[in-house]
């Protein structure tokens, strides 16, 4: 991680008012107290903070992901599974010197890295906890786990700050992601974010099996080919690399506003998660993970296929 600077900082925090720190641009002026599109104010919200050991493997390793959960979200996702926290905002607000000292503590844990979920909204802030604590000796890798939607001159200031970019692709058809996740033109949204992020890390690099810096994408798969499977990968594949690593996701299941859209209220079938599988390995993207499913319309279990 570069050393960051007041600076820095600054230029980050004029992005909250108005705010553009995302491509929605609501415009609000978050310094003075107005909450952005995303729900979310000035001082920083945090749903929990530790020790993951859920996430891809080399990010787990043996000690585990230092995960802080930060409430609200840019996306507005039916479906989420995680929606008491990104879309009723359910955490609480802490001091940048108690962000600084969750990290801190994370990795006095022994967690290899710094796994930020759902940043995009706290860039500001977030910088501002790294850089007190980078102070106080903070040197594991930072993980920006986000669901793609990032705006490239918010991503452009983040260079090497972040060490491993963990985005989601969601959808490659803007219809779907405004019905689904309430926002428009996600589709040239992604492929601009993904190709800033994998300039800036490039493909992932491990150390000793722990992922180090680089770009690791997730793809959840829909009912109903929804989230344009084909188009997302093929995108991967032509315009970043072949040896990105994906993650092809099977535990979708409808939760929290989904039951309201007949399509999408149900789990993938096994025979969806297949072909998923089968356009991921047509375009040559066979360094990532697959998971299994154990009976059609129950529980996704997230068993880890070997790291290639």
């Amino acid at each position: 991680m570069k050393k960051i600077t007041q600076e820095l900082i600054d230029r980050f925090y004029d992005l909250l008012s108005p705010c553009r720190l995302c491509p929605r641009n609501c415009g609000v002026d978050r310094i003075n107290g107005e909450l952005g599109n995303c729900g979310a104010g000035l001082e920083v919200k945090v749903a929990s903070y530790h020790q993951h050991f859920g996430e891809e493997p080399p990010l787990v390793g043996r000690s585990g992901s230092g995960t802080i959960f930060f409430s609200h979200c840019n996306l507005h996702c039916v479906f989420c599974q995680n929606y008491e926290i990104s879309q009723l905002g359910q955490g609480q607000r802490v001091s940048l010197e108690e962000l600084a000292q969750y990290m801190l503590d994370l990795q006095n844990s022994g967690c290899h890295n710094i796994n930020l979920v759902t940043p995009t909204p706290w860039v500001p802030q977030i910088v501002s906890g790294l850089k007190i604590a980078q102070e106080r000796g903070l040197h594991i890798p930072v993980v920006y786990n986000c669901g793609g939607y990032e705006a490239v001159s918010t991503l452009k200031l983040l260079d090497g700050i972040i060490d491993i970019y963990m985005p989601d692709i969601k959808y490659s058809d803007d219809q779907c992601a405004e019905k689904y996740s309430k926002v428009k033109n996600y589709w040239s949204v992604v492929r601009s974010a993904l190709k800033e992020m994998y300039y800036q890390v490039g493909n992932l690099k491990l150390s000793r099996g722990i992922a180090a810096s680089g770009l690791l994408i997730r793809h959840l798969v829909l009912p109903n080919q929804l989230a344009g499977t084909k188009e997302c990968f093929k995108f991967i594949a032509e315009n970043l690399s072949i040896k990105i690593v994906v993650n092809v996701m099977a535990q979708y299941y409808p939760t929290f506003n989904a039951h309201k859209y007949p399509e999408i209220n149900r789990r993938i079938t096994l025979s969806e998660y297949r072909a998923a599988i089968d356009i991921l390995k047509s375009y040559g993207l066979d360094a990532g993970f697959q998971q299994t499913i154990d009976t059609l319309y129950r529980k996704a279990i997230p068993e880890w296929g070997e790291w290639s």
